[in-house]
């Protein structure tokens, strides 16, 4: 077993000595090479193909640790927002709802991107390197078949002077056997090199598809989710300025905007609140979901519709994000969730 394994190596050791001779006369223009402008046109289309798919490689993976930064720093953001905005805030509840449809976008956006645009990516990438020790492989069974070729003209040379066949038939089956070793391997890369080069057309139409749409779907998603904070700001704001959240003994003398320190006179109140507006009405908002009433007392309506904001005909019947009001286009008159509104 030792003489064997030691013949092995003297062998491997012998082999590798001769291929770096015949490319050391190769170089040196001694001896000639065999040439194959056509792998070689395969073979650059090959180191270009590989060279963008680890850059892409490289700089998406950069992308998705940057996106799980943002994302765990979004959450972050969206917990103090809900801690500051006080319980008994309008809107309070539906903010703490959007603050969770905020974080399973960003979780959803995240798994999409690595499930569905990284894991195929590096499947595309993680087959270069194979195919790239097939091709140092063609090129070793190269040099061995020049090498052969070479070593077969020499041995012709001086077998015409001495006549021996024996080596002759020798260093031809030699030549032969390097010939159909290498023949085998460069066949096989002029088909799956150029088939490997077309593929990167349909992948890459996959991968960018499948990025975009999920980039398309988290910012279209995420924008909703804005809009609805937004609008549940701009209630608060409105509640605000009409000293819903002050403390007062008579709720509605609360509402009434000051005037050099005193309360406004009704007339004073009038032209400050409804300029432009029917008389009773408070302000404005228009629908930003569709919603269908449950009880008789309430208001149905479409999303886009405008709804004049009045007062409750008996305040104690006024419920806690629940607004009285108007709707423009029939004069229906009802009480609606005020989160499906925005104050215009």
């Amino acid at each position: 077993m030792a003489e064997s394994k030691g013949a092995l190596i003297a062998k491997t050791v012998q082999k590798h000595a001769g291929r770096a001779k015949e490319k050391l006369l190769q170089n040196l223009g001694k001896v000639d090479r065999t040439l194959d402008d056509i792998f070689e046109e395969h073979l650059q289309n090959f180191n270009r193909q590989h060279q963008q798919a680890v850059r892409l490689q490289k700089e998406f993976n950069n992308y998705i640790r940057c996106i799980r930064a943002v994302q765990t720093a979004s959450k972050s953001l969206m917990e103090a927002i809900t801690e500051v905005y006080e319980s008994g805030w309008s809107g309070h509840d539906l903010l703490y709802v959007q603050a969770q449809n905020m974080e399973m976008l960003w979780q959803d956006f995240s798994h999409k991107l690595g499930d569905q645009v990284l894991i195929p990516l590096n499947t595309y990438s993680n087959q270069f390197p194979e195919v790239r020790k097939k091709i140092e492989k063609r090129g070793r069974k190269l040099v061995d078949y020049d090498g052969q070729r070479h070593s077969f003209q020499n041995l012709q040379s001086n077998a015409a002077k001495r006549r021996d066949d024996v080596k002759v038939t020798k260093g031809r089956e030699q030549l032969e056997e390097a010939k159909r070793t290498y023949e085998i391997l460069n066949s096989e890369l002029h088909d799956e090199l150029p088939a490997l080069f077309d593929s990167r057309v349909l992948f890459y139409v996959n991968n960018l598809q499948t990025l975009f749409s999920a980039e398309q779907l988290f910012h279209s998603e995420s924008s909703k989710v804005f809009l609805e904070l937004e609008a549940i700001t701009d209630k608060l704001a409105t509640d605000s300025q009409r000293g819903s959240y002050k403390k007062s003994n008579n709720v509605k003398s609360a509402t009434l905007t000051s005037h050099n320190g005193n309360p406004p006179s009704p007339t004073n109140v009038q032209r400050a609140t409804l300029a432009g507006l029917p008389a009773g009405t408070l302000y404005r908002v228009r629908a930003t979901y569709r919603y269908t009433r449950e009880d008789s007392d309430e208001l149905s309506f479409e999303v886009g519709d405008t709804i004049r904001v009045v007062e409750y005909d008996d305040p104690e019947e006024q419920e806690e994000g629940w607004l009285m009001g108007i709707k423009e286009t029939t004069n229906e008159k009802g009480m609606f969730p005020a989160n499906f509104t925005r104050p215009i």
